[in-house]
């Protein structure tokens, strides 16, 4: 029986590079994880050596086919998103990226939401930390808390009638602080006059408010979402609506052209 993966050409095999279908391993890896991946975790998952590893993720990060962040590696600017289907690792360098972009037009730290219609349940993506403005301490879950943050609202607010109420039957309005919305007919009719944007005042956590926007692709219901103290300048007057407005229509094109780039 021939070998499946040379039977194109005679003697293919033998004049594969072992380091270029090593690298490969590796960015196939990262593509397909929907978080940061460590190079500890990569050789872990691939069977190389730590030393290896590194040397070939070095080389990756240099050529912009990976990109380090605090956590682990994501996929660079040069990685060739050609593939039909979105890969977890695809969405989340696009993520990663729009983040820090509005960590540094917003010094507040950056959060994505998504809406998942396999499970019906809104997932939190990805933070990206402010130096400044530290994250909320997340103490519930995003599946159990969309009612009473702005990153949840906002997707809400964006899903078929049907879909909204088939996530609030399945989630009791808890009420987290004295500010939160725990009626339904009252989140509904703050849900129905939301536009382009949604803002928490202390409803998740206190002493925190919470401004986001949607994110608006083929077949993506996502928000994207800041943080501040409700003391900071500027937490809750809503100036920095424009700004996530802009980078969130920059991800939706991304996302979009990708989905469907062959």
């Amino acid at each position: 029986m021939s070998n499946p993966r040379s039977h194109d050409l005679p003697g293919t095999e033998t004049t594969l590079l072992g380091s270029v279908r090593r690298a490969l391993r590796l960015v196939d890896v990262v593509a397909n994880e929907s978080r940061p991946v460590t190079p500890k975790a990569l050789a872990r998952h691939t069977g190389l050596t730590l030393g290896t590893t590194y040397n070939i993720v070095r080389t990756l990060i240099h050529e912009g086919y990976l990109s380090q962040e605090p956590d682990g590696l994501v996929l660079g600017p040069r990685f060739p998103a050609l593939r039909p289907r979105e890969d977890d690792g695809v969405f989340l360098a696009r993520v990663r990226s729009a983040l820090h972009e509005v960590v540094e037009v917003t010094g507040a730290t950056a959060y994505l939401s998504r809406y998942s219609e396999d499970d019906g349940e809104v997932h939190l993506v990805d933070i990206v930390d402010a130096r400044r403005y530290p994250r909320v301490e997340l103490w519930v879950g995003a599946q159990d808390s969309a009612h009473a943050t702005a990153l949840g609202k906002q997707i809400l607010a964006e899903l078929p009638g049907q879909a909204r109420l088939d996530y609030l039957s399945r989630h009791p309005l808890a009420e987290l602080t004295p500010h939160t919305i725990s009626d339904q007919r009252a989140l509904l009719a703050q849900l129905d006059r939301l536009a382009g944007a949604t803002i928490d005042r202390e409803e998740y956590a206190l002493g925190f408010t919470c401004l986001a926007v949607p994110v608006r692709a083929p077949g993506v219901i996502a928000s994207l979402a800041i943080s501040l103290p409700k003391d900071a300048p500027h937490a809750g007057s809503g100036q920095f609506v424009p700004a996530l407005q802009q980078i969130a229509a920059k991800l939706a094109l991304r996302l979009g052209t990708e989905r469907f780039s062959v």
